[in-house]
C-alpha cells in the first residue's frame, strides 16, 4: 500500500506529529472488521489555528476509498 511508503520519512512522520498535536482523546474501544476500522474516543479535543471544539465522545469509522 502506497501510504505505508511515507511512514517513516520526514513528511510521514511531521503529519503524524501534527495529527497528535491537532487530535487528542483517550480511546474507548477500537474494532477492525470487514476492512472498516472504528474509533470510540472519550474527552476529545480537536484544534484548529483559533479555535478549539471540547467533545465528550466521538466515533470515527474509517474505510479504504478503493474500489477493488
Amino acid at each position: 500500500m502506497a501510504y505505508q511508503l511515507y511512514r517513516n520519512t520526514t513528511l510521514g512522520n511531521s503529519l503524524q506529529e501534527s495529527l497528535d498535536e491537532l487530535i487528542q482523546g483517550s480511546l474507548n474501544t477500537y474494532r477492525f472488521c470487514d476492512n472498516v476500522w472504528t474509533f470510540v474516543l472519550n474527552d476529545v479535543e480537536f484544534r484548529e489555528v483559533t479555535d478549539l471544539v471540547k467533545v465528550d465522545k466521538v466515533k470515527i469509522v474509517a474505510c479504504d476509498g478503493k474500489s477493488e
